[in-house]
């Protein structure tokens, strides 16, 4: 499995990704799950995969590929909403030519979503999430955040903290949080984490780092975060029908 995070926030994007796939226990590997596909000075586009890695890898060659060919492709679409329909279009692609159109085919399962993200010059930056079907939804200032893969163990966190306005600086440290929350819970998901944010019409750079387990910023993340929790948890009061005694509620 995978844990993928975008962010679209008023001061720009923010995308993450863990590495691990794996295929039962002893079958485990390192992949990077995040695709950049730039047009420096027009355009910033970014890729989230989580699912069937044959499928997904599949995916993303096709569209590189096709880069340089005259029919629509990710340097050529006018708005993030063209994007999402050629990634929509090129899912169904791979999973017609590889599963005969079925997302599981002879117990193999080709279903695969991806994140997709970004700014083109002249419009606002956008975040969709497209699904195996090759549907999407996109992200909305009052939900500002779309997450594929093991989302459950990261979202409390980011539901609590991220709201439109969250600095990027802020949402950065939110979804470390949320990552480390994650690999604590569930052994699918593991370092390292590729890390990308995008400042709001910047089409000319965006930074990226790849947090490792020996990560000096995210070590003291995880354990300011593990013994604040602590703190706090000690610091709430027990139950007033505990403490009447009788247990009873009464």
């Amino acid at each position: 499995m995978t844990y993928c995070v975008g962010m679209v926030l008023n001061e720009g994007l923010i995308f993450a990704s863990d590495s691990r796939t794996n295929a039962g226990v002893d079958h485990v590997a390192t992949f990077r799950k995040m695709t950049v596909i730039p047009v420096p000075g027009e355009r910033q586009i970014v890729l989230l995969s989580a699912g069937n890695l044959a499928t997904t890898q599949s995916v993303v060659s096709l569209l590189k590929s096709r880069l340089q060919h005259h029919a629509a492709n990710l340097h050529t679409v006018q708005s993030m909403y063209e994007a999402a329909e050629l990634l929509g279009r090129t899912v169904r692609e791979v999973i017609a030519r590889d599963g005969d159109g079925q997302t599981q085919s002879q117990g193999v399962d080709y279903s695969c979503s991806f994140l997709l993200g970004g700014q083109i010059k002249g419009e606002a930056p956008r975040l969709f999430q497209v699904y195996p079907q090759g549907n999407f939804i996109e992200a909305t200032p009052d939900t500002p955040y779309l997450q594929i893969g093991e989302a459950k163990y990261g979202k409390p966190i980011i539901d609590r903290v991220i709201h439109h306005d969250t600095s990027l600086a802020q949402a950065i440290k939110c979804t470390l949080v949320s990552f480390d929350s994650t690999i604590r819970s569930n052994l699918s998901v593991g370092l390292p984490i590729d890390l990308l944010w995008q400042q709001r019409d910047n089409f000319d750079f965006a930074p990226r780092h790849r947090v490792t387990e020996d990560d000096p910023y995210f070590q003291a993340l995880r354990q300011g975060w593990g013994e604040g929790l602590q703190q706090v948890f000690g610091q709430l009061p027990d139950a007033v029908w505990f403490c009447d005694g009788d247990g009873d509620g009464g």
